[in-house]
C-alpha cells in the first residue's frame, strides 16, 4: 500500500460507484494529491431508484436533515466541515429554505457535483459496471442498491453469511425520556442481568387499544423496487399485529417470564426495551421494527406505558438495503480484514443517511491517502460525531449488527447535570473540541 509521491501523482485509485460516499471519498483522495478513477454503471446500467445519470443524486428527500450542531445531524455536518468536506461546501451553496434542516436544490446539487468532478484535474469517470473487485487499492461505495455482479463480488469477500440485502431496523429510546416510574428492570425469568432489559408492561385494554391503533396507523408503502418481507425476523411489527388481534401477546410482546414489582403478577403483555450501549444511554425497542410513518411511530408507540414522554433517537425501518457485517469484515480504517487493499464507504458499512454516507467516504478518502503515502491513518476520537459513526460501523457490541444513522446514543457518554438539552449541548461540545484536536495533529 506504500507508494512514493510520484507513484501517488501517476497511479489511479479506482472508486466504485459516484453516489454521495464515492464522490466524498473521490474528492477526498483527490485534494491530497491521489489520483483517482470513478467508477460508475449509471446511466448505462440504472437502478428503479433513480432518475438520472448524474453523481450524487438524492434518489428521496432533498433533506440533509437538522442544522442545528447541538443535534447529532447537525453536529456531524459541523465536523464535516471542519474536515474539508467538499458535498457538504456544495449542499451549503444550493440549499433551499427549510427551518432548521439543511435542504438542498437537488438538481442543482448533482449538477454542482458533476461539474466538480469534471473540473478537477485528478478526477476521471468511466461510466461503465464493475462485476469484480479492481485489483489494488480501492474504494467501494456501491451504495444500498449494488448491481447482483458487484453485490456478489463483496459476498464472495465476505463468505457469504456476512452479506445482508434488508434492514430490519427497531426504533431507539434516549434513557431520560422513559418512565422508570412505569418501566422496570428485569430479564426473563430472571435469566442474565436485569439491567440489560427495561419492561413496559400493558394490561389487556391497554394492550387491545395500542394493537386497534397500530393496525390503522399510517405506513410507507414500498418503493417500486422493494419488496414486502414476511419472513421471520424481517416483518414489521405492525404486519405481525395484522395477523390476529393477539399475534404481538404471543410474540414480540409476550409476557412469559416477567413479573410486574408493583402488581405482583405477570403482565398482560410488555414492549421490551434491550440496552443499545453500555452506558445505557440508549434503549432499543425488541421487535419492532416497522414501516409505519415517523409521525405515526411517535404516536403510536407512546401510547406504550412509559413511553408517554419518549424521544427517539432513532425511528424504525424495513427496506431495501445491501450491507455488510461490519464489525466482523471491516477494520477500523474501512477495509475488508480479508482483503486489505479494499476500502468500503457509504450505505454498505452499516450506515444510513445521506451524510452518513458522506461521512464515510470523506473518512475513507482520507485513510486512502494517508496509508498510500506510507502513514498509519489516526481515526478520529470516538466522542466526535465522525468517530462514533466509524467505531458503530467497525466495532459495534450490537448484536445482530444493524445500520444506524448518527445518533447520540453511540456517544460515549458526557457529564452533565443539566436535563437533556444540556447533555446535547455537552455532546457537541466535547466534540468539536476533539475534533479541531484531531485535525490539527492529524493534517
Amino acid at each position: 500500500m506504500t507508494i512514493d509521491e510520484q507513484t501517488k501523482q501517476s497511479k489511479s485509485v479506482p472508486v466504485v460507484g459516484a453516489g454521495l460516499a464515492g464522490c466524498e471519498a473521490a474528492f477526498a483522495l483527490a485534494e491530497r494529491g491521489v489520483r483517482v478513477r470513478l467508477l460508475e454503471m449509471r446511466p448505462g446500467v440504472t437502478t428503479p431508484a433513480h432518475k438520472t445519470g448524474l453523481p450524487a443524486e438524492l434518489v428521496c428527500s432533498n433533506s440533509l436533515r437538522s442544522g442545528n450542531p447541538e443535534n447529532a445531524p447537525g453536529l456531524l455536518k459541523e465536523e464535516m466541515r471542519l474536515a474539508g468536506s467538499r458535498l457538504m461546501r456544495i449542499a451549503d451553496s444550493v440549499s433551499v429554505p427549510a427551518g432548521d434542516a439543511l435542504a438542498v436544490d437537488r438538481t442543482l446539487f448533482s449538477a454542482e457535483v458533476k461539474a466538480q468532478l469534471d473540473s478537477h484535474p485528478l478526477i476521471s469517470i468511466e461510466h461503465r459496471e464493475v462485476v469484480a473487485v479492481p485489483p489494488g487499492p480501492c474504494i467501494a461505495a456501491p451504495g444500498p442498491l449494488a448491481s447482483p455482479a458487484f453485490s456478489e463480488a463483496i459476498r464472495a469477500l465476505t463468505g457469504g453469511e456476512h452479506l445482508y440485502f434488508y434492514d430490519a431496523i427497531a426504533p431507539i429510546l434516549d434513557a431520560s425520556s422513559v418512565d422508570m416510574g412505569t418501566a422496570f428492570p428485569q430479564s426473563r425469568y430472571d435469566k442474565g442481568e436485569g439491567a440489560d432489559y427495561l419492561n413496559c408492561p400493558m394490561d389487556e385494554d391497554t394492550y387491545r387499544s395500542f394493537v386497534s391503533e397500530l393496525r390503522k396507523a399510517e405506513r410507507i408503502p414500498p418503493r417500486p423496487f422493494e419488496r414486502e418481507l414476511h419472513f421471520q425476523g424481517c416483518q414489521p411489527v405492525e404486519a405481525i399485529a395484522d395477523t390476529g388481534v393477539m399475534s404481538l401477546a404471543h410474540g414480540p410482546m409476550k409476557p412469559v417470564g416477567i413479573t410486574d414489582p408493583r402488581t405482583g403478577s405477570r403482565p398482560f403483555a410488555v414492549v421490551q426495551l434491550r440496552r443499545e450501549n453500555s452506558e445505557g444511554t440508549a434503549w432499543n425497542m425488541v421487535g419492532f421494527q416497522t414501516k409505519l410513518t415517523q409521525n405515526e411511530q411517535k404516536r403510536v408507540f407512546s401510547m406504550i406505558p412509559g413511553l408517554s414522554r419518549a424521544s427517539f433517537l432513532r425511528l424504525g425501518s424495513v427496506h431495501r438495503n445491501t450491507f455488510v457485517n461490519g464489525p466482523e469484515v471491516l477494520d477500523g480504517f474501512l477495509r475488508m480484514k480479508n482483503c486489505p487493499a479494499l476500502m468500503l464507504c457509504g450505505q454498505i458499512t452499516g450506515v444510513e443517511g445521506y451524510i452518513e454516507s458522506i461521512a464515510t467516504g470523506l473518512l475513507a478518502g482520507i485513510f486512502m491517502a494517508e496509508l498510500l503515502s506510507g502513514r498509519e491513518p489516526v481515526p478520529p476520537p470516538e466522542n466526535t460525531a465522525l468517530g462514533a459513526l466509524l467505531r458503530h460501523v467497525t466495532v459495534s457490541g450490537q448484536v445482530p449488527f444493524q445500520p444506524s444513522n448518527i445518533h447520540y446514543g453511540l456517544f460515549p457518554p458526557v457529564r452533565s447535570s443539566g436535563g437533556r438539552r444540556e447533555r446535547r449541548r455537552a455532546l457537541s461540545g466535547r466534540a468539536l473540541e476533539s475534533l479541531r484536536q484531531w485535525l490539527s495533529g492529524s493534517f
